[in-house]
C-alpha cells in the first residue's frame, strides 16, 4: 500500500515538473466534471419526482360536488347523529311492524294548517317564550325514552328560529331519543314537493 502511494507521488510530481500546465488543467477538468455530474444527477432527481407528482396528482379522482351530497353541515346545536332526513322517516311511517314516533311540529301555524305531516301534533313556536312552554307541557307526562321526532321548516335550516330552542328543551329535560327531521331549505321544497304524505287542518 505504502509502495503504491509513493509510486503516485513520484508520478504526480514528475508531471507537475514536466508539465505544470498540463497537470493542473486536467485536475481542473476532472474536478469541473465531478460537479457537472453532481448537479446533473441532483437534476435528475428532481424531475423524477415532479414527475410522479404530477401523475398522481392527474391519477386521483376529482372531488365530488358539495351539492351532491346531502350530508346536513355542521350544527353546533344539535349533533348530526339526532338529524334525521326526510326520506328515511318516510320509510319508517311507511313500515310496518316499526314503532312511530310522536311527531311534533314546532313552527309556524299558519304553515302547519297548509300542509303538516300526517299524525304530526301542532306544538307552537318554540322560537317563542309561549311555545316553549307549550312544548314543556306536551311531553309533561311522557316517558324520557319516548320516541320523538320535531320539526319546523318555515324557513332555510341554518335560518330557523324554532328547531334547535326546541331541542335544546327537550334535550334539557331528559329525552334521550330525540330526532330532528332536517329540511334544508323548507318543508315545502323538502317534503311537500318531494310528493311526501301530507295532511292539511288544524
Amino acid at each position: 500500500m505504502f509502495t503504491g502511494l509513493l509510486v503516485t507521488l513520484v508520478v504526480r510530481e514528475t508531471l507537475v515538473q514536466r508539465s505544470p500546465q498540463k497537470f493542473f488543467a486536467i485536475r481542473y477538468r476532472k474536478k469541473e466534471a465531478f460537479i457537472m455530474n453532481k448537479y446533473f444527477f441532483r437534476y435528475v432527481s428532481a424531475a423524477c419526482l415532479m414527475a410522479t407528482l404530477c401523475v398522481n396528482i392527474h391519477a386521483q379522482p376529482s372531488a365530488a360536488p358539495l351539492q351532491a351530497t346531502s350530508t346536513p353541515p355542521a350544527d353546533a346545536a344539535i349533533p348530526a347523529a339526532q338529524l334525521l332526513q326526510p326520506e328515511v322517516l318516510v320509510q319508517l311511517l311507511r313500515s310496518p311492524g316499526k314503532e312511530k314516533p310522536l311527531i311534533l311540529q314546532v313552527g309556524s301555524h299558519v304553515l302547519y294548517a297548509e300542509a303538516h305531516i300526517p299524525g304530526s301534533e301542532y306544538v307552537d313556536a318554540a322560537g317563542q317564550d309561549s311555545g316553549l312552554q307549550a312544548l314543556r307541557d306536551r311531553v309533561k307526562g311522557l316517558k324520557r325514552n319516548q320516541f320523538l321526532v320535531i320539526y319546523c321548516g318555515c324557513c332555510p335550516w341554518n335560518k330557523c328560529p324554532n328547531i334547535r330552542p326546541a331541542y335544546r328543551q327537550l334535550h334539557a329535560l331528559g329525552f334521550t331519543r330525540v330526532k330532528v327531521l332536517y329540511l334544508a331549505d323548507d318543508f315545502g321544497t323538502n317534503w311537500v314537493d318531494k310528493g311526501y304524505p301530507t295532511a292539511q287542518g288544524r
